[in-house]
């Protein structure tokens, strides 16, 4: 799966590189349509852990996702994901590890906004 995202200049940190954390979001934000995708949006991916690893700064611009599932249990999936600028160079890799649940299941977890459980 590949996906492009524009990292703004609001992103950045006192050093004018995208903030890690933005990074993070982006390589999870990868991983997730890669589960969808492999199983036709029957399972919905909740994270468990994920690990960064930062391999070089990049400022404002475009940032190129990519990201495999590299194995599909019945409950439990993992997947790997990196960025890279637009000349190619890496930027960041991670990996992940996820449940999966049928996505009938993970609606109806959903809260409305403003709702309480108690």
């Amino acid at each position: 799966m590949r996906v492009a995202f524009i990292a703004r200049p609001e992103f950045t940190n006192a050093s004018g590189t995208v903030q890690g954390g933005f990074l993070a979001a982006m390589l999870d934000d990868c991983m997730g349509p890669a589960i969808l995708i492999a199983t036709d949006a029957e399972l919905y991916p909740v994270t468990i852990s994920l690990n960064v690893t930062f391999l070089a700064p990049v400022g404002p611009g475009p940032i190129f996702g990519e990201a495999k599932v590299r194995q599909l249990g019945k409950s439990i999936a993992y997947v790997e994901a990196s960025l890279s600028d637009g000349d190619g160079a890496d930027i960041a890799r991670a990996t992940s590890s996820v449940r999966v649940l049928p996505m009938s299941k993970a609606l109806a977890n959903v809260r409305a906004p403003g709702r309480r459980d108690r």
